[in-house]
């Protein structure tokens, strides 16, 4: 059984760049920079950051060109995907990136808000649908990007 999950928090390390396909689908495409600190051996603090290609498709790459621009702090989740081509010179070229299946703004306002007049909540959620009929249409037991409302007044279980 194989697994291919990647969780990423950071900052888009450019602006949004935006495509529509020949269908119309958006995709939006950017980098993430994720920046670790460590402890060096001589006892001083030491960074490594690494500048992670991100793609994300239909609505969500719309939100994120709307709403999001390079500096932006973000959280996602999606899938490891691997881009092969063959380069001008015949050499063949390859690259990873990571296809979104979740985002989440984080900040302020002020933050993830882009020049233009849309008002962006603090902190927005944003899921990638799976396939077209994972959409909510209109159902009033659905809540938020999708997920059931909860009953706060319910008992826990534990």
């Amino acid at each position: 059984m194989a697994y291919n999950k990647v969780i990423l928090q950071g900052n888009l390390a450019r602006d949004v760049e935006i495509r529509y396909s020949a269908s119309g689908g958006a995709i939006g495409s950017s980098a993430i920079a994720v920046t670790k600190k460590f402890k060096k051996q001589d006892g001083t603090q030491g960074e490594k950051t690494l500048f992670i290609d991100i793609v994300a498709y239909g609505r969500t790459a719309e939100i994120m060109n709307n709403y999001l621009q390079k500096g932006s702090s973000v959280l996602i989740d999606g899938e490891l995907e691997l881009d092969q081509w063959t380069a001008q010179d015949g050499s063949k070229r390859s690259k990873h990136k990571v296809k979104i299946d979740n985002l989440q703004m984080l900040g302020s306002k002020d933050q993830t808000q882009n020049s233009n007049s849309h008002e962006a909540p603090s902190q927005g959620q944003c899921r990638q649908p799976q396939h077209p009929t994972d959409q909510s249409h209109g159902n009033e037991s659905s809540g938020q990007a999708g997920f059931p409302e909860m009953d706060m007044d319910s008992d826990l279980p534990f």
